[in-house]
């Protein structure tokens, strides 16, 4: 399959335009498919199974930003350890500081991202409110985990004022908690709903179907 460079180009033009960062996300997709978005500069990319981005990072250039997106399990945190550059979904305590033993383990700090249940279906992850505000003190307690910021997933419908106020909600807890200058990512918007995440604040998206097409 061949990219569709036009859409990928009008899309980090909209991303580019709200000083948002474009994640590509790349999931089920080949090598070659990620190789010709590398090739026309793109350095950020999202998985979110992590043998598939282990296997993938063994064939693919150096400098590629790898992202996990997905929900990950604490026994797998060790194969990411020693190269992720931004775990996305951290949706507990005991994965952060399954991260931080890792993290020491290879001497490296991992850059991470809370995620936040903001959707009305039971099947996503992500902490409460309460559960944020006891993370964030875990982690300023933490030598080799630096939270980033948030993350958060929109409910999957057509209601585009139902998505909008999640994604304002997670803006609104992302600037009651900025804890520290470092504190600046808010991850949110994929490819059906990354219009509305950036006009509620997200500074990241997550697009990957648009361009690469349906798995």
């Amino acid at each position: 399959m061949s990219i569709n460079l036009h859409t990928y180009y009008k899309i980090l033009e909209v991303a580019d335009a709200a000083s948002a960062t474009l994640v590509a996300v790349s999931k089920t997709k080949s090598v070659s498919d990620i190789l010709e978005l590398y090739h026309a500069g793109h350095r950020h990319f999202g998985e979110n199974y992590v043998q598939e981005l282990c296997e993938k990072r063994s064939k693919l250039p150096e400098d590629i930003h790898w992202h996990f997106i997905g929900h990950l399990q604490r026994n797998k945190v060790k194969m990411l350890a020693p190269f992720v550059h931004l775990i996305q979904g951290v949706d507990s305590e005991s994965l952060l500081l399954e991260i931080q033993k890792q993290a020491a383990a290879y001497g490296r700090v991992i850059d991470c991202l809370l995620q936040i249940f903001i959707a009305t279906e039971e099947t996503k992850y992500g902490m409460s409110e309460s559960e944020l505000q006891s993370a964030l003190k875990l982690a300023s307690t933490l030598t080799h985990v630096r939270v980033k910021g948030l993350m958060g997933m929109a409910s999957f419908t057509d209601d585009k004022e139902k998505v909008l106020d999640e994604f304002q909600y997670l803006k609104r807890l992302f600037d009651n908690c900025k804890v520290s200058s470092e504190f600046n990512t808010l991850s949110m918007g994929m490819s059906a709903d990354y219009n509305l995440a950036l006009n509620a604040g997200s500074n990241m998206i997550r697009v990957g179907s648009l361009f690469f097409g349906q798995r």
